[in-house]
């Protein structure tokens, strides 16, 4: 998947996390934080906007496994269009070719 695309759907993510119902709110901000984690821990030290968008394009079940395990009574967070999008955007700030909003090439 081209990282514009990516990118993209991590943003509808963040968008889908902040509107959330304020009752699902502390629960879908859990399961973020904890594929966030996640994030850190496969990809390690610094990385790029190209590494990151090929982890999500290999596939994001961990990410439903991780919101499953975390929040067995709240399918609203198994959402992956929201919990993982938005991990994966919020995550997509820290790459080293990214800043001010964009890729830099």
């Amino acid at each position: 998947m081209p990282f514009d695309t990516a990118a993209d759907q991590w943003a509808a993510g963040l968008r889908r996390l902040e509107q959330a119902a304020p009752e699902q709110r502390a629960v879908l901000e859990r399961v973020t934080r904890l594929i966030e984690a996640e994030l850190r821990r496969r990809l390690g030290g610094p990385f790029t906007t190209t590494e990151l968008a090929d982890l999500y394009d290999e596939g994001t079940s961990w990410c439903a496994d991780i919101a499953f395990a975390a929040a067995p009574e709240h399918p609203e967070a198994w959402d992956l269009r929201i919990v993982a999008d938005a991990a994966f955007g919020r995550y997509l700030r820290g790459a080293t070719d990214y800043s001010g909003g964009r890729r830099r090439i």
